[in-house]
């Protein structure tokens, strides 16, 4: 009788170890030490010469943006295309972060605007980056002001290696000078892959 009862007692602790382990909160899972995200370093000074990044200059740049895409008065300059067609986005892509990103860095002396946000690639979300050069003041005190200057010239876009990283004047006129608008493709040769041993050409299956 008195192992029956001690069995009544332990399974009546066990169900109010139970309970109490249902009610207590869930530890939140640690992030792996490879997981967490790296601080990113300040930039120089050098690389922010000429660049206006002030709330009063991003959000009047991004008002005007977004009223010319609405209207429609964008063109897509053959660099922007290019880099496109390498780098596996679409023009929706960059209609999207015009949109939906936000105007990280205005250009005053060079009239563009720098524009970051993301586009989606097999599900996966990617940084982009789109330089606008816009018209606004370009015919200021000549009688100017028609309907042609305002569009807005897409010149580039671009994946960054440092999607938070404001890019220097001196960087993005390098980068416009001198970067390839003509897309180098490659053929691959017939035959096995890399680090395989050779068996001649491919063989068609039955």
């Amino acid at each position: 009788m008195q192992g029956g009862t001690d069995l009544l007692a332990l399974r009546s602790q066990l169900a109010r170890a139970e309970k109490a382990a249902r009610r207590a909160p869930t530890p939140v899972p640690v992030r792996p030490a490879q997981m967490s995200a790296k601080p990113v370093k300040p930039q120089r000074e050098v690389d922010l010469a000429g660049v206006a990044t002030d709330d009063f200059s991003l959000a009047r740049a991004h008002a005007k943006l977004r009223e010319a895409v609405y209207e429609g008065h964008y063109h897509v300059c053959a660099h922007a295309i290019g880099h496109a067609r390498a780098e596996g986005f679409l023009e929706h892509d960059i209609m999207q972060v015009l949109l939906a990103g936000r105007v990280r860095a205005v250009y005053p002396e060079d009239r563009r605007w720098l524009v970051c946000g993301y586009f989606e690639a097999c599900g996966v979300a990617l940084p982009l980056h789109v330089v606008v050069q816009h018209p606004y003041g370009r015919s200021a005190g000549h009688g100017g002001g028609g309907a042609e200057d305002a569009v807005l010239d897409i010149v580039t876009a671009f994946v960054p290696k440092h999607p938070h990283h404001i890019i220097s004047r001196a960087r993005l006129a390098v980068m416009l000078r001198y970067d390839d608008e003509q897309i180098r493709s490659r053929t691959a040769q017939v035959g096995n892959r890399a680090g395989h041993r050779s068996k001649g050409k491919w063989k068609r299956s039955a």
